[in-house]
Formats: C-alpha cells, sequence, structure tokens
C-alpha cells in the first residue's frame, strides 16, 4: 500500500496527523529522515528506535490527533514548522485524555521530492495533562 508523503511543507502536518490516526506506527516512523531527532518533554533529544517508540506511546493511547498549522517558513530544502496540535478523546481505558501544546520542527526535501522531519519537537508550548475526570 503506497501512503501519501508531504509534497509542500505545509502539507508535513496533516500528513502526519494522518498516519498517526492510521494507529500504525511504521506509516509515522516513514515520515523521519534517517538520523531524525524527537525532543520529548523532558528535553533530551531521542533518535532511531527510542524516537519511533516515542511516536508509538502517543499512538497506543487510541485517541486522534487534530492539527493547526500557525507558520510554516521554508526556504530551498528546509522547512521551520510551526503548529498547535491537541491529542483528545476517551482512552482504551475509559478515561479522558486531553494533550495539548506547540510543535516547532524542521522538515527536509528529500532526494524524491518529499518532505520528512528533521528534528520534531512537539513540547514547545506544553498545556499537557491527563483530565481526571
Amino acid at each position: 500500500m503506497t501512503r501519501r508523503l508531504a509534497e509542500r511543507p505545509e502539507d508535513v502536518p496533516a500528513v502526519f496527523a494522518e498516519r498517526f490516526n492510521s494507529g500504525d506506527p511504521e506509516a509515522v516512523a516513514e515520515l523521519y529522515e534517517s538520523g531524525a531527532v524527537f525532543v520529548p518533554e523532558s528535553g533530551a533529544a531521542l533518535a532511531g528506535p527510542d524516537l519511533h517508540a516515542a511516536n508509538e506511546r502517543f499512538q497506543s493511547l487510541g485517541v486522534p490527533i487534530t492539527v493547526r498549522p500557525r507558520h510554516v517558513h521554508s526556504t530551498g530544502d528546509v522547512a521551520l514548522l510551526v503548529v498547535d496540535w491537541v491529542i483528545e478523546g476517551t482512552g482504551p481505558d475509559g478515561l479522558p485524555v486531553l494533550i495539548e501544546s506547540t510543535a516547532v520542527d524542521v522538515a527536509r526535501r528529500g532526494p524524491d521530492e518529499k518532505w520528512r522531519y528533521v528534528i520534531d519537537s512537539p513540547f514547545e508550548g506544553t498545556r499537557a495533562g491527563r483530565d481526571q475526570g
């Protein structure tokens, strides 16, 4: 099955949301360049299997993500993305989930002309928590 990749930098957040909401961790992993980093709330960058495990933990909540790009700035093959996002709904345990923040990400156009994450820093504007319902 061929999955869509971003053809323009402004498409990267929507493609991420589609793949995240599919529930398929491999689909999300394909959106990152080899050597990309993910910066969790702790601020210690993760790469390789740790990067993908971090995304899998969010997908395992079983709750969809909604993204709202705020700014997309690009020059040549590099783009800076500022994206408001929220994961909100009811988790598999029946408890409400609410995680929201502003991501500051860097994407790069590859040799195939598709855009992928180089740096994914989703918690630059954290207002995160789990509702106690």
